[in-house]
C-alpha cells in the first residue's frame, strides 16, 4: 500500500511538468515554423530596401514606409495569395488614423471636399480575408490622394489583375507606392501631397517571373499593359531596390526582363 500511494504522488506530480512540456514543445515549434502572428520588426519578403532614415511599419498583413513629409507612405508592400482571395468580410469603409505612426497620419479633414478620392495602395479586396486586415487596410497610412477617374478606372482595373494572376500563379510578392517629389500639390491641413503618377511591382516566386507598372494619376482608356515596365526600369525610376531579400541570381531573373503576364 505505502509503494502504491507514493506510485500515485509521483504520478500526480509528474502529470502537469509532462503537460507543460508538451505545451512548450509545441510552443516553440510554430514559433521556429512562424506559426501566428507576424514578427513586426521582422520585413516581409516584400518589402523594398529601406533608405536612409526610413523606418518599416507592419501591420497584420502589410508592411510601409511613411513619409511624414508628404503625408503619405512611399510605398506599401504584402504577399497575396490565391487563399487570401474570394468570399470574405465586408468592405469597411471606416477610414481611421494609423496608430502606429506615432508623427501621424492624414485624417478625414484632409479629404474632405478636396476632390479626391482616398486611393488604397493596398487594395481592400486584397484584405478581405480577415475583419482586423481589412480594418487596417483603412488606415490613412495606406491612403493616397487619387483623382476618381483614375482610382475608380485604370487603377481598379490593374488591382483587378492582380487577384486575376494571384488565382493563376498562388502566390505574388506586391509593392505598390506614390512616386513622390518635391514641388507637388497638396491637399488638406496636413498638406497631404497629391501624387503625379504610381507604380505597382509584383513578382511570381514560384514562376519566377516579374512586371512593374507606372500610371499617370489621372483617367485613362489605355490597355493596362500598356503601362507595364520591368521591374529594373521602375527600380532606376523610383531610385529604390525592390524584392532585394531575394537570392541575387533569382532577383535578376526576375526583375530584369519585362515578363508576358497574360
Amino acid at each position: 500500500m505505502p509503494k502504491l500511494m507514493l506510485k500515485l504522488k509521483q504520478q500526480s506530480f509528474l502529470k502537469p511538468l509532462i503537460l507543460l512540456w508538451i505545451a512548450a514543445f509545441f510552443l516553440g515549434l510554430n514559433s521556429f515554423l512562424g506559426v501566428g502572428s507576424q514578427n513586426k520588426n521582422e520585413p516581409s519578403l516584400a518589402c523594398p530596401l529601406p533608405l536612409a532614415g526610413e523606418e518599416i511599419i507592419s501591420h497584420t498583413a502589410y508592411s510601409f514606409c511613411y513619409n511624414e513629409q508628404h503625408e503619405q507612405a512611399n510605398w506599401v508592400a504584402y504577399m497575396l495569395t490565391k487563399t487570401h482571395l474570394g468570399d470574405g468580410v465586408e468592405r469597411s469603409n471606416r477610414f481611421l488614423e494609423d496608430p502606429l505612426v506615432y508623427t501621424g497620419t492624414a485624417t478625414n479633414a484632409d479629404y474632405a471636399k478636396s476632390g479626391y478620392d482616398r486611393g488604397h495602395l493596398a487594395p481592400a479586396a486584397d484584405m478581405s480575408w480577415s475583419l482586423q486586415v481589412m480594418q487596417e487596410s483603412f488606415y490613412y497610412s495606406n491612403m493616397s490622394p487619387q483623382l476618381p477617374g483614375f482610382n475608380r478606372g485604370i487603377w481598379k482595373k490593374l488591382e483587378e489583375k492582380v487577384r486575376d494572376w494571384a488565382l493563376q500563379y498562388d502566390t505574388l510578392y506586391v509593392v505598390t507606392g506614390p512616386i513622390l517629389e518635391a514641388g507637388l500639390s497638396v491637399i488638406g491641413p496636413n498638406q497631404v501631397s497629391v501624387p503625379k503618377a504610381y507604380f505597382k511591382a509584383l513578382i511570381a516566386p514560384k514562376q519566377q517571373k516579374g512586371i512593374a507598372f507606372v500610371m499617370p494619376n489621372a483617367k485613362s482608356e489605355a490597355s493596362v499593359l500598356a503601362f507595364s515596365l520591368s521591374i529594373d526600369a521602375l527600380e532606376a525610376k523610383i531610385n529604390r531596390d525592390l524584392f532585394f531579400q531575394f537570392p541575387d541570381q533569382l532577383e535578376q531573373k526576375m526583375e530584369s526582363i519585362l515578363h508576358v503576364w497574360p
